[in-house]
């Protein structure tokens, strides 16, 4: 942002971009200070960099094909650090690779300055929180305790103390704020994490430890240990969506559609209009937004910052489906599994998924599993598909109705079954009469009612949008498909109907 928000465009380019040879399929690009990492959908990860390969730093060297254990290396996320690299695999173990400037390895800086070949970490490690200018890491495992390593000269872990410039093995961070972490972002000398509550209507606040010279805290001094940031702009009916930090400035967009800022505004990163940095939160005004608010990301870059359009990024309407599904306002039959946890899955779907009473059967399987393998088992009748677990699949396959297409299969249900299911309606209006529509079907066709829905703020009342504006032909035709997925037959289509159907309703799929 100079000045103002800026948008760019796909096309935009005030240079011509290099191709990188990798053969594989790109998941994710992770950049830091002195490396760049690509992470393929096959779980390799592919860097370069004066930390990675010495002799050719523009060389993408497979780092994920030197860790030892050859059973563990499919990645399934990398982070890069300002001068080293994070490897999670799939067996949820943390690696690390690079430089070891201020023990952000887990060693003594002193006695290992770098290190060429990814070596263990920490295990059942849930996320890994680093920065493209941090020399330091958090690492979360699944029982939410986080543990963090490296330069703490500003207090920027959350350790509680300063004045120490390596912490060199991986301490954990106590007294972390009650609730579920959700988020850490890591600048240069700060942090900021993101928590969740456990009500049932649950609330996210900010915390914030590390260097405040410039502001980036959103707090008045140094803290050495997370520190809510506080501000009447944060009101009670309203969430934090997303947030990012750069250097010394912090963007927050919130579920109502604020964009709060503080910090460095030399460069009018802040997008306030002018260059004055903001030592408290401040609401920077939005420019007029095409999509629901839950569809934007705030991106910070070192001194500049993005507002962006960020679509649901499923690849397929099986992955909306397990999405969807995990919902709590969608789980309505439970089992047990081996340990007694409770599991709780979408009856109608298994009732169109399942062979007929299938349910015992399935109860019988999920009491002999893990929590983790009973996820999974409902993963693959949701999708079908036997790819997360296929040793666990062939257990279930018997019970499963393949032969169901899920577009006809949700036709079925909501057919069959909306009288019961009237409370999960949204309500169209049209010409003032009123069309009830599941919400499911139209955050599956809809992206609008996706980005709607999907967003962990929305509001779960009874939606009204109005329609006034399309064509009765427009409207018979995307009734029809809203169930079908399929242009009836006999109606004529022309560009015009295709045009005033894709501007209105935001088709998806």
């Amino acid at each position: 942002m100079n000045d103002s928000i800026e948008y760019l465009n796909e096309k935009d380019s005030k240079q011509n971009p290099s191709k990188i040879q990798i053969e594989e399929n790109i998941q994710k690009v992770s950049a830091g200070y002195q490396n760049e990492a690509i992470l393929t959908i096959e779980g390799n990860v592919f860097a370069k960099g004066k930390v990675i390969n010495t002799k050719n730093t523009n060389e993408f060297i497979n780092i994920s094909s030197l860790i030892e254990d050859t059973n563990d290396r499919i990645i399934q996320d990398v982070v890069s650090g300002s001068n080293s690299i994070y490897l999670l695999t799939s067996k949820r173990n943390a690696y690390r690779i690079g430089l070891n400037a201020y023990g952000q390895l887990d060693f003594d800086y002193k006695t290992l300055k770098k290190k060429k070949k990814p070596i263990l970490m920490m295990k059942n490690v849930s996320k890994i929180f680093s920065g493209n200018t941090s020399e330091f890491v958090f690492l979360l495992n699944s029982k939410q305790q986080l543990f963090g390593c490296g330069s703490n000269l500003y207090g920027q872990l959350g350790l509680g103390m300063t004045a120490i410039q390596a912490i060199q093995q991986l301490n954990q961070i106590q007294n972390i704020p009650k609730g579920k972490i959700i988020d850490i972002q890591c600048g240069a000398t700060h942090s900021i994490i993101l928590i969740e509550d456990e009500n049932e209507n649950p609330k996210r606040k900010l915390y914030s430890c590390g260097r405040h010279e410039y502001n980036g805290l959103g707090q008045n001094q140094n803290t050495y240990k997370f520190t809510e940031i506080k501000s009447s702009l944060f009101e009670n009916d309203d969430n934090i969506l997303d947030f990012s930090i750069g250097n010394a400035h912090t963007l927050i967009l919130t579920s109502k559609g604020k964009l709060i800022g503080f910090g460095w505004n030399e460069y009018g990163q802040l997008g306030t209009g002018d260059t004055k940095k903001q030592s408290i939160p401040i609401q920077i005004e939005l420019p007029k937004l095409k999509f629901y608010i839950s569809n934007y990301r705030v991106l910070c870059g070192f001194n500049k910052s993005f507002l962006y359009y960020y679509p649901p990024s499923f690849s397929n309407l099986e992955e909306d489906l397990i999405k969807l599904f995990r919902r709590k306002e969608f789980c309505d039959i439970s089992f047990k599994t081996e340990n007694g946890e409770i599991i709780s899955a979408h009856k109608l779907i298994l009732k169109y998924r399942l062979n007929q009473n299938q349910n015992e059967k399935l109860q019988e399987i999920i009491s002999n599993k893990s929590i983790k393998e009973s996820n999974q088992i409902f993963e693959m009748i949701y999708s079908n598909n036997s790819k997360t677990n296929p040793k666990l699949y062939s257990e279930i396959k018997e019970i499963i109705n393949s032969n169901e297409k899920i577009e006809e299969t949700m036709k079925r249900i909501y057919l069959n079954e909306n009288e019961k299911e009237k409370e999960k309606d949204f309500i169209i209006e049209r010409k003032e009469k009123q069309y009830k529509f599941p919400k499911l079907i139209l955050i599956m066709r809809i992206e609008l009612y996706r980005g709607m829905f999907l967003s962990v703020t929305e509001d779960k009342s009874n939606k009204v949008t109005d329609y006034s504006e399309l064509s009765n032909k427009s409207f018979q035709i995307f009734e029809y498909w809203i169930y079908s997925n399929q242009i009836k037959d006999g109606i004529e289509i022309t560009q015009e109907i295709i045009d005033e159907i894709k501007q209105k309703l935001i088709i998806f799929n």
